[in-house]
């Protein structure tokens, strides 16, 4: 037998100068990337993959690709951009659908079909749209990092101002008033080194990078949400940050779309970060057809949507809250509020688990990576109400609310608790709660916000003096409701004395025609912060009738059945249209009901 070695075949000619050397799912290895940085995009493979260069060693460099990796194999070419991760902002994010590296969504499934084509590289702002340009600088201003430029009515719910970017400064050569698609210079600046740049209506941002502010602000203002069991006992302020963790089921999803449609912000980020492509489905064809509860105009006119649900690729899912935080910091810097909605960041954590996995890392608790806590930190710092970039003391603020699944509702594991460092408001959803119908299913003994002290100056001077009083008693009825329910469990509630079945008659008016409240009634799906001062007052001011009633000898029987409680019950549903009349009606009725039941009981 006669055996032939293969002829050998020389490949240096034919390879390229970088190639593919290893593949791991969404991790590739690399050789030959030449002058290679820390978070340079690349593309891998003949389809021209995106991905991010997250590790050098020696020659080699490990890349996380933002997109399914199957075919890709050993000595396919490799490209450095030599740019990192970038998002495009300017005129035409809002109303957007975007994917977690910002490839609008609409516009692939018009040119690609319902599934992203691998590889498709498309401009996230529409560069064909005209846009009203109005100069408010002329040529020879001298302007700074945050000046404003001009404006542009990029939606009618928001004027959209066109800022010197951060970094920028010098004499402007020339600046007009007119119509200018997002590729066209709308004016020349000349550097303190003499040389010139051109002004556009778009700029780009690195999204690992926070966008400079001059100062931050405490946190002195609410962020009003219309929901009763936040606003009154866990406000979250302005350029806060707040976490909410809960099981399976218990409405984290639909008490963030909540969050995201009545919040009391300029503009809303809602992230969609690895959730079931079901509930984003929701998010993406409800949106459009929501309707501002100000301004009676389409919500998305103030909406820009990041879907990157759990089928899509794992490593994009890491980049997408980057992408939102970032787009949320622009807005910011034209002074706006904005409130960003990431749901969840377990799945992002779980991203950083796989890829921590493949780069074969020590892993720390439960797998997670070790510097997951400080990524968590990161993120969530970027939020803050501040003094933005310019001349003119412009303030704006992002507000972080962040959703967590820890598995099993256990919130003892390490993406909760690393949360719960470092955010101050603590929203904790129930599964009990939802499983008897009670939503939001915040349960209001387990739940705390840090900002309440801070925000208390507020309250009293806004809405009304007794707001503080009013909270506090409300939440020591519900603690005190607690601590008898153990008791009832033990002897039952025809033991109690009279008194004590009067807190427990309160406190289960507190929870059921004030806490509970419907996200799919017209009415109680919002509830200003006005009304939420009355409808307090009101049942607080039942409870204490009821305890002088029954210090006087009247039956609590005989309490129940006074008609007024039925209408206590329906305030929740009574518009807020026709004023706080309706109100003042049922204070009034009550306190002639009572009145009679004392002239009665004497």
């Amino acid at each position: 037998m006669v055996s032939a070695s293969p002829p050998k075949v020389s490949l240096s000619a034919e390879r390229p100068s970088a190639q593919v050397i290893k593949v791991s799912g969404p991790v590739v290895i690399a050789e030959g990337l030449t002058g290679a940085k820390m978070f340079d995009v690349v593309r891998v493979g003949e389809l021209g993959l995106l991905g991010e260069i997250i590790r050098i060693v020696g020659g080699d460099a490990t890349i996380q690709v933002y997109e399914d990796t199957t075919g890709v194999r050993p000595g396919d070419r490799v490209e450095n951009t030599g740019r990192a991760l970038s998002v495009e902002l300017g005129p035409g994010l809002l109303k957007s659908i975007y994917d977690g590296v910002q490839r609008p969504l609409e516009v692939l499934k018009t040119m690609a079909g319902d599934f992203i084509t691998r590889g498709f590289v498309t401009s996230p702002l529409d560069e064909k749209v005209v846009w009203e340009f109005s100069a408010l600088k002329k040529p020879g201003d001298t302007v700074t990092a945050g000046d404003v430029l001009g404006t542009v009515q990029e939606t009618p719910l928001l004027l959209h101002k066109i800022l010197v970017p951060p970094g920028w400064s010098g004499t402007l050569l020339d600046l007009k008033t007119g119509p200018y698609t997002i590729r066209q210079p709308i004016g020349k600046l000349r550097t303190p080194d003499g040389g010139t740049r051109e002004l556009f209506l778009v700029q780009t941002w690195q999204v690992r990078v926070p966008r400079p502010v001059v100062r931050k602000l405490p946190p002195l203002t609410p962020l009003v949400t219309g929901q009763r069991v936040i606003d009154t006992f866990f406000p979250v302020a302005k350029g806060g940050t707040a976490a909410i963790p809960g099981p399976f089921g218990s409405g984290k999803t639909v008490t963030q779309q909540q969050l995201a449609k009545w919040a009391e912000a300029d503009v809303v980020v809602y992230v969609g970060c690895g959730e079931r492509g079901n509930e984003m489905t929701e998010v993406l064809t409800e949106f459009p057809h929501l309707e501002d509860p100000k301004s009676h105009r389409p919500l998305m006119e103030r909406t820009i949507l990041i879907a990157n649900t759990s089928n899509m690729p794992v490593a994009a899912r890491e980049a997408s809250v980057y992408t939102g935080i970032t787009i949320a910091e622009y807005y910011r810097d034209m002074g706006y509020d904005v409130a960003l909605m990431a749901d969840s960041t377990s799945r992002w954590a779980e991203a950083l688990r796989e890829i921590s996995g493949r780069l074969e890392e020590m892993p720390g608790e439960e797998g997670y990576p070790a510097y997951l806590g400080r990524r968590l930190a990161e993120f969530y710092e970027r939020a803050g109400k501040v003094v933005v970039l310019g001349p003119d003391d412009r303030q704006g603020s992002v507000t972080v609310i962040g959703a967590v699944s820890p598995p099993g509702g256990d919130i003892s594991e390490p993406v909760s608790q690393n949360t719960l460092r470092v955010t101050r408001v603590f929203w904790a959803l129930d599964a009990s709660l939802a499983n008897r119908r009670h939503f939001p299913s915040i349960n209001w003994l387990s739940s705390y916000s840090l900002y309440g002290d801070d925000l208390a100056p507020y309250y009293g001077e806004k809405v009304a003096k007794d707001w503080v009083s009013l909270r506090r008693r409300a939440l020591e009825l519900l603690q005190k409701e607690a601590e008898l329910q153990e008791i009832v469990q033990l002897v039952g509630s025809d033991a109690l004395p009279e008194r004590e079945k009067g807190i427990l008659d309160t406190a289960r008016m507190i929870r059921e025609d004030y806490l509970q409240q419907s996200a799919y009634d017209d009415v109680d799906t919002y509830t200003s912060i006005e009304k939420q001062y009355r409808m307090l007052r009101t049942i607080l001011t039942f409870g204490r009738l009821e305890e002088e009633a029954i210090g006087k000898g009247v039956p609590l029987a005989r309490i129940t059945e006074l008609p007024v409680r039925v209408k206590i019950s329906r305030m929740k549903t009574t518009s807020e249209q026709g004023g706080m009349a309706p109100f003042e009606a049922v204070d009034r009725e009550m306190a002639e009901q009572f009145q009679a039941l004392l002239k009665e009981a004497a």
